[in-house]
Parts: C-alpha cells; structure tokens; sequence
C-alpha cells in the first residue's frame, strides 16, 4: 500500500461529503448533490480538493438511470485509522478503512493495574505490527478507549477507579506522539456506543443506551445521533449507581454499588464462593481444573444445567435491569444494546434484564423498546474508536 500523506477537511461542506462517503458510500455526484444541497458543479470542485488532499477520489461511472451516467465518488482507499480499545483484562487493536472497514484486528490479554506505561507499550506495539503487516507507513488518527472517565478535551485519564497510576496520565498525547496522526481519547463505553451505531444493531437508532458489562459497568448514551458526555465528560458511569444500602465495597470505594453486584469480578467472586461452599457442583469442578474462575464459567455452569449458577445470572440480571428501568422512565431511549464481556453469559441474563425493565418501566416507555445484544464482538470497538477519529479528521481543521 501506498503512504499515505491524506490532510485533514477544509471547510464544513467537505466534512459532510465526507461524513456521507464514510457512512454511505460509495455515492455518484448526483447522489451527493441532493444530499448536500448544492450544485454538481459545486460536488466537482470539492471531490478534486478533496483528491489533492488524499481522502477521496473519483472511482468509475455511477449505475446508469437514463442520460448521462453520474461519475461515483469514495474516500481514497489508502487511508486508514488504527482503534484502540482497553478493557481492564484485555485490549482489541485494529486497522479499518476510510469507511470503517476493519481491515485487520488482533485481542491480546493486558491487565489494566499494570500501570499506563506498560499498557500503552502493548497496545502501540500490536499497532505498529499491524501496520507494518498490512504495509500502512502512516495512519490518518487513531481512536483510543480505557475502562474509566475521560477528560474528553485534554486526553487524559481522570481518577478512574479500576486504573491506579492513571490519573493525569497523557494518553493521547503519548499515543500522538508515537504514532504521528491525530488522536482522540474516549472511555471504553463511549466508544462501544460510536461503534454500535457505526456498524452495529444500533445503524438506525437516534436515541439509545449501550451498556457494556464487564470488569466495570457503564452506560454510553447516545441522543438524537450523538453521543452525550456530560459537563464533565463522566454521564453514564452507572456501575456506581447504589442499588443496596449495604454490600460489598466497590472499586470506587463507597459500597453497594451495582458494580460491586454484577461487574465482572464481582461475578467471579460469586461463583468461587459458590464452589467452594459446595452449592455449585459443576463450578466445584471447573474450579478444581482450572484453579480460578472467571464470569464466563457461570455461563459454562447454565449450560450444563446448575441451578446455583442460574441463580446468580438471575440475581446479577435483576439488579442491572433495576438501575436500567430507571434509566428507561428517565430517558425513554428507543433501544438497549447490552455488551461486554459478561454477555458472555447470553440469553439467560439479557432474559433477566428484559423481565425486570419491562415489569418496573411505564408501558408508553418499554411499549417499542428493543432490548438486544451487542452483535459486533472485539471489533466494536475497534470500530467505534475508528469512527470517533474519523469525525475530527473529516471535521474542517481549525488551526489548533
């Protein structure tokens, strides 16, 4: 492939040729005319700028309709956007194309305590080894999650409670650095949002919750198309929700927190004492083989027909479906999609979920409410964190 030396979108009217051709394309210059609202004069002028500055190019005579044939546009396909999404156990690194094509992706294991150095050193080597692999001498931005609040603007952690040694750490400036291109740094929720909306069941939802759980939980909330951080950039942190007055002590330090009941490691913690104490044979047993247990052994336990661990997806579901019908009565949303690692688990927890939020919810709420699994796997975030660089480098540049 060649290098890539794209620039960055001059003015508003490119920005949402390019929105158009990385959402829909490709599209003719008739097609692209009606959307924008100008002239195919106009269409002319901006797809040769835009060539000059490598981020889209003609492709060939559109699909005849009678007449003359419109000429099809697309982004130039040499670009390319590295995503970056870190959970507390593991990290997804991928390329995507213009179009937010995942062009290749790899999932390593990385512990999130390890500290931002060793972390970032990780994620950066799997991205320069894709690059290298694929031919990719330059990446246009690259997107980056973490599973913890984000000051969205200055690209830095902020005292997130499952990350000692990240507060203030520089993450996208380190990542810039390294990599040479734009970066924008997001927590890990909020970019599963972007990549469910991008490519996902969410395609054609305006208004929408996606709550990731796993390790931690939390909420990204999309209205009217775009993603809603909050005055401080930490809106949808509801694994910190209390949901008893009394229980285990969270990750944040108060206790009760629904993270604290139904996070990933709280799970964990459930299914050891569940073994341990003998009310669980088959997670007894899982136990003895592996040594440890995970949230993902409740799930091999249902399968094999134990009641105890059926009864803890149930207790896990009910407590993530309370906070969530609340949500539902606050923010009447016109979809849910449920993902991370602990859906693992599958239908028996969204099961639960749906029961307990179409029970508590006002019917007018939950009467058109699709309530769904994530379906994209380890590239959503690849993808989501793609499409939140993608929209800063198609944004008109403004100099800073």
């Amino acid at each position: 492939m060649r290098h890539s030396l794209a620039g960055r979108a001059e003015s508003l009217m490119q920005a949402r040729l390019l929105a158009h051709l990385r959402d829909e394309g490709p599209l003719s210059r008739v097609q692209l005319a009606d959307r924008l609202g100008v002239s195919r004069t106009t269409i002319a002028a901006e797809v040769t700028r835009l060539g000059d500055l490598g981020l889209a190019q003609e492709v060939g005579p559109a699909a005849s309709r009678g007449g003359r044939r419109s000429t099809l546009v697309d982004l130039d396909p040499a670009i390319r956007f590295v995503g970056i999404s870190i959970g507390a156990t593991g990290m997804s690194v991928g390329l995507t194309d213009g179009r937010l094509q995942v062009v290749a992706t790899r999932t390593v294991a990385s512990d999130i305590r390890s500290g931002p150095e060793v972390v970032m050193a990780t994620a950066l080597e799997q991205a320069r080894e894709l690059m290298q692999a694929e031919g990719v001498e330059h990446a246009l931005g690259a997107g980056v999650g973490v599973p913890g609040p984000v000051d969205f603007h200055r690209g830095v952690s902020v005292s997130p409670p499952i990350m000692p040694g990240w507060d203030g750490y520089p993450v996208r400036d380190a990542v810039a650095r390294e990599l040479g291109c734009p970066v924008v740094l997001d927590n890990d929720v909020n970019v599963l949002a972007a990549g469910e909306q991008h490519s996902g069941v969410a395609r054609s939802a305006r208004d929408f919750l996606f709550v990731k759980i796993g390790t931690g939980i939390g909420c990204g909330i999309v209205v009217d198309g775009e993603l809603y951080r909050g005055v401080d950039g930490c809106a949808g942190d509801i694994g910190h929700i209390r949901v008893e007055e009394f229980g285990p002590t969270c990750a944040c330090g108060n206790t009760g927190c629904l993270e604290a009941f139904s996070g990933g490691a709280a799970l964990a913690r459930e299914a050891l004492a569940a073994a341990r104490s003998g009310r669980s044979p088959v997670l007894a047993e899982l136990l003895a083989k592996k040594g440890d247990l995970s949230a993902a052994d409740i799930g091999i336990a249902v399968s094999r027909g134990d009641a105890q661990a059926v009864q803890l997806i149930r207790e896990s579901g009910h407590r993530v479906g309370q906070v969530l019908a609340s949500l539902v009565s606050f923010f009447n949303p016109g979809l849910i999609v449920i993902g991370g690692r602990v859906t693992g688990l599958g239908h028996a927890l969204l099961a639960e979920i749906r029961g307990v939020i179409y029970r508590r919810s006002l019917p007018l709420a939950t009467g058109n409410l699709p309530i769904v699994l994530s379906e994209l796997g380890e590239e959503g975030g690849v993808i989501g964190a793609a499409r939140m660089i993608s929209g800063s480098v198609y944004a008109p540049y403004d100099g800073s």
